[in-house]
């Protein structure tokens, strides 16, 4: 699959990231060319480039580090990384970019699913395997794309569903109004619609859970304390606050706080988050947030042997998935806690 100069291209790989580095600091496209290019003087290096969304969680963070400590050279690898900053016009140059220094995969993480025929279409025809890390694409020719390392996000969402059907049970709140207010996600990707899908799937099979309202909250804890917020001026009410991911639930949790009200077990107001990064695992430990639903960043280790199988000219499936567990006040011991690595 690979062609036989490496050298050269290698050669191409480094000059082309530098140039490109340069035109777009100007944009602060990236932090610096330092952070993006990791160059290799060996002959036999797998080239990969990789376009990650962005930096803006600390489960972001662990999810770049997870394959930064994988495609290294002493792994065989060649990496060139992009920071995409939350933008997919960024995401879209940097594919085309990786495409024209004719690197040997490339990788990245979709900030939407939209909007991605034209550029994968490039890399199809350039013959360069393109695979998913987290998120997806929403695209008709699925051969665009050879395989999707990530999480289940529906099930994600199910299993939230499912763990406050429990514990209303457990509560003896089975047949009692429950009123419940969303943070979502960035709108438009994978991990937005696919919790939002799984966690409504479950309610719609309960007349007393009311949804009062949805709204986007962009995984980051400013907007998170921002549209609670605004929840808590509208509903004096709310019973459970289901928050897609832990950073959210940080700057929920602050406004709730703050608004009187208490959170967690035997508090006001249940929460839900997902993610299960080390701040947020410490927090449930202590009984602030009820349940936190697991989204493992560690992908690099499969992305590795998905491309270790290419290379041996095996057959791939069309989704990895990496393993994830769901998280409570029982579960979460300080083994858990010390192993924690996001």
């Amino acid at each position: 699959m690979r062609k036989k100069n490496k050298f050269v291209r290698m050669l191409i790989a480094v000059l082309s990231a530098m140039i490109f580095s340069l035109m777009v600091l100007g944009g602060r496209l990236f932090t610096n060319i330092e952070e993006d290019t990791f160059v290799s003087e060996e002959e036999d290096r797998i080239v990969v480039g990789m376009s990650q969304l962005g930096s803006e969680s600390g489960w972001r963070t662990a999810n770049t580090e997870s394959v930064q400590n994988v495609f290294t050279q002493q792994n065989g690898y060649f990496l060139i990384f992009h920071n995409a900053r939350q933008r997919q016009e960024n995401q879209i140059k940097a594919i085309r970019s990786f495409i024209s220094q004719r690197v040997d995969y490339i990788v990245f993480a979709p900030v939407v699913e939209t909007g991605w025929e034209t550029v994968l279409q490039e890399a199809k025809e350039a013959g360069i395997p393109v695979i998913l890390m987290d998120r997806n694409v929403d695209v008709k020719d699925k051969s665009l794309y050879v395989t999707r390392v990530g999480s289940n996000f529906v099930e994600e969402g199910e299993r939230a569903g499912r763990w406050l059907e429990d514990y209303l049970s457990r509560h003896g709140k089975d047949d009692e109004t429950v009123n419940i207010v969303v943070l979502k996600g960035t709108q438009g990707s994978s991990s937005q619609i696919g919790r939002t899908a799984g966690f409504s799937s479950v309610a719609a099979l309960h007349g007393n859970w009311y949804i009062m309202e949805q709204e986007y909250a962009d995984f980051t804890s400013a907007k998170g304390k921002e549209v609670m917020e605004s929840f808590l001026r509208k509903y004096p009410d709310i019973d459970v606050v289901v928050s897609q991911n832990d950073d959210m639930t940080f700057g929920a949790i602050e406004a709730i706080r703050e608004s009187g009200r208490t959170v967690g077990i035997g508090g006001d107001i249940t929460i839900i988050s997902f993610d299960a990064v080390h701040a947020a695992l410490e927090m449930v430990a202590e009984g602030t947030i009820n349940v936190d639903i697991e989204c493992n960043p560690n992908q690099g280790e499969v992305l590795s042997r998905v491309i270790g199988m290419l290379e041996d000219g095996e057959e791939v499936e069309q989704q990895y998935y990496v393993e994830e567990d769901v998280f409570t006040i029982k579960n979460v011991t300080q083994e858990v806690l010390q192993k924690r690595n996001y």
